[in-house]
């Protein structure tokens, strides 16, 4: 191969020391060839054979329906335990739940943005294959990364089932941008950063590297060009800013998506929205073995007694107050017509010469919506809007606003009373909490009782990432686009990604083959509120990067547009490693899942969630005698580890 007149001239050098690193130093390590990949690892199977079942039927109460309380949920249920599923939206998911919309005489159903699945998520995986949901999938034939200007070429992954260290080698040798990855093994500085992302190993590497942030670890004498086409992109992914994400994490993720992954590089999509093609079949399953899945459920009370829990007091509909409750006036956000009061995490309005206050936290899921200058009401993650009375007007809240009776008014304070005081109290033998970061804390908050200081403080610290928007565009022409159908951005001001729906999912497939027409999504992770402070300024920008990014719609007429905006993704900044809790809290009966859960091996986003709901189970499996489930993960050490 001819040398570029304009490389740098050690490129040879180190270009020649990484591939007989990778091609021989690995092989040696793993003893696999390019044709005969390791097997995943096992974690967590019993060595003697055990029950499935008890003889005896235990309860479980699980408080979160998102994919970590429903893995959860799911194995217990099909273990033979009484499962009570408590879920606070009108539908189960979390982060992947579906909501009925309507386009103009069109329905549709939204999500929260589109969600790759990889090879290596084998226990997502294993659940799919168990549902027998297999035909919910289809394979992405390509991944793209384009970069705004002309610096860079743009990156194509094609699937490619090869493992470590060959994934790498392909990628080098296919890279348009090979030239530009500024890797140079005879600096030292250049030499520890390859060992650090191949060295991988999990305590040692959190103990050297979690305490410091990725955007000063890479500091000034790091190879820019693997950090513009590589660290940069897929470190974002994470759903954390990289000047708020620890080194650790990152190297975590690289590891568990790149250099321990026996898979490869491919993905596929689903054929329907998320809660069609797996939550629905999840949520089906637990109800078809006895279990109890309740959706518009607000925790008003945990009680704890001796450092375990005793019962779960909740009532269904809307937020309520399990006791008159004071709140304290906001000076900032307070106006002449109305007043604003918050206690935690609950806003509530008083206008003027009202004797009851209205609750703002949306009954969708949770966000706190925003008065309009018309008086009515909107929820700026979802677009519920509500009218003056707070009664909806458009979903996907399917309930009105809470209203509180003002019991009491003293020194800027108001105390409040629900008026609707009808409450059911759980009781059962173990408690699952599998909520989200927001959720947890506010869950901690409401229980009355004694649990461990040492809990409660770990939870105190858990962190939450930045925001996450998703923006939705219904074009009515579709247009030319030579890259994958998910394609990821770098260099923009706001967006991360692209997503052709109208290419992916059948409900879009079928609008644009009727109409013509063209669906597409826009992904902003972790984006900083100070420079995007309201859904305007999301929408205006998502709209004019669209532009940029595919010109030929400035031509076409947008039909609709949707925004989901929210921030409740957990955060992994540095120095969090250490307090974050682990499956098994210390309270007696109390178990975790979610992914701030501190898990015991590599993984990431939604196979994070599931594993963690299945260790959480496991761990009821263990203290009832029980074959615990096996669980599987990539090769959970780095190939050249320090």
């Amino acid at each position: 191969m001819t040398q570029p007149q304009n490389s740098d001239p050690s490129w040879n050098l180190s270009r020649r020391t990484v591939l007989q690193l990778l091609g021989v130093g690995a092989l040696g390590a793993l003893g696999y060839s390019r044709w005969k990949k390791p097997q995943p690892n096992t974690y967590g199977a019993d060595r003697i054979a055990l029950p499935r079942k008890s003889a005896t039927q235990k309860s479980v109460a699980v408080i979160g329906g998102g994919l970590a309380g429903l893995a959860c949920a799911y194995e217990l249920s099909q273990r033979g335990f009484q499962v009570t599923l408590l879920e606070k939206s009108p539908q189960f998911g979390g982060k992947i739940a579906s909501w009925p919309i309507e386009v103009g005489a069109e329905a549709f159903i939204m999500e929260h943005g589109f969600h790759g699945f990889f090879p290596q998520y084998y226990n997502l995986k294993s659940l799919v294959s168990e549902l027998q949901i297999q035909e919910q999938f289809r394979s992405l034939e390509s991944y793209a990364v384009l970069f705004n200007g002309d610096h860079y070429a743009p990156e194509i992954f094609k699937p490619n089932r090869h493992a470590f260290p060959w994934n790498i080698i392909d990628l080098a040798m296919s890279s348009s941008n090979r030239w530009d990855w500024g890797i140079n093994l005879a600096s030292l500085r250049h030499l520890q950063v390859f060992r650090t992302i191949t060295g991988f190993q999990l305590e040692k590497t959190y103990h050297r590297l979690d305490q410091i942030s990725v955007a000063d670890w890479v500091g000034d004498d790091f190879p820019h060009g693997l950090y513009d086409l590589y660290f940069k992109p897929f470190g974002r992914s994470t759903l954390n800013a990289l000047d708020l994400l620890s080194t650790a994490e990152l190297m975590q993720f690289f590891h568990f998506y790149f250099f321990g992954n026996p898979e490869g590089l491919a993905f596929d999509g689903t054929r329907n929205d998320m809660g069609t093609s797996l939550v629905n079949p999840l949520v089906s399953a637990i109800a078809k073995a006895d279990g109890n899945p309740l959706t518009q459920v607000q925790v008003t009370e945990i009680q704890a007694e001796n450092n375990q829990i005793t019962g779960v007091t909740y009532r269904e509909g809307g937020p309520g107050l399990s006791a008159p409750t004071w709140f304290t006036k906001s000076e900032t956000q307070s106006s002449d017509d109305f007043e604003l009061y918050q206690h935690e995490q609950d806003t509530v309005l008083v206008a003027a010469n009202d004797t009851d206050a209205l609750c703002l936290t949306c009954p969708h899921q949770g966000c706190t919506v925003s008065p309009q200058a018309d008086g009515t009401y909107k929820c700026p993650c979802h677009g519920a809007q509500f009218n003056a009375a707070g009664e909806v007007t458009k979903g996907p809240a399917k309930e009105n606003l809470t209203h509180y009776a003002i019991v009491d008014r003293h020194l800027g304070k108001v105390q409040l009373a629900d008026t609707a005081q009808q409450e059911t109290t759980l009781q059962a033998d173990y408690y699952v909490i599998a909520a989200d970061v927001t959720g947890v804390k506010k869950l901690f908050q409401s229980i009355a009782g004694d649990v461990s200081p040492t809990v409660k403080s770990q939870i105190e610290q858990l962190a939450i990432a930045d925001p996450f928007a998703v923006g939705r565009f219904w074009f009515d022409q579709d247009f030319d686009w030579e890259y994958s159908d998910f394609t990821s951005l770098s260099g923009y001001e706001l967006t991360d990604s692209i997503t052709l729906y109208h290419r992916i999912q059948e409900q879009f497939r079928e609008w644009s083959a009727r109409t013509g027409g063209s669906v597409v999504e826009l992904h902003a992770y972790g984006y900083k509120e100070a420079q995007f402070p309201d859904q305007e300024a999301l929408m205006t920008t998502f709209e004019a990067e669209l532009y940029q990014i595919v010109p030929s719609l400035q031509d076409a007429t947008c039909l609709h547009c949707e925004l989901v905006n929210q921030k409740n993704f957990s955060g992994y900044p540095p120095g969090s490693y250490e307090a974050r809790p682990n499956s098994d809290s210390g309270v007696e009966n109390l178990f975790f899942a979610g992914d701030w859960v501190k898990r015991p091996f590599p993984c990431g986003l939604m196979e994070r969630a599931v594993s963690s709901g299945l260790l959480a189970a496991n761990e009821i499996l263990k203290r009832e005698g029980l074959q615990r489930r096996g669980l599987l993960t990539v090769h959970p050490e780095g190939v050249f580890r320090i």
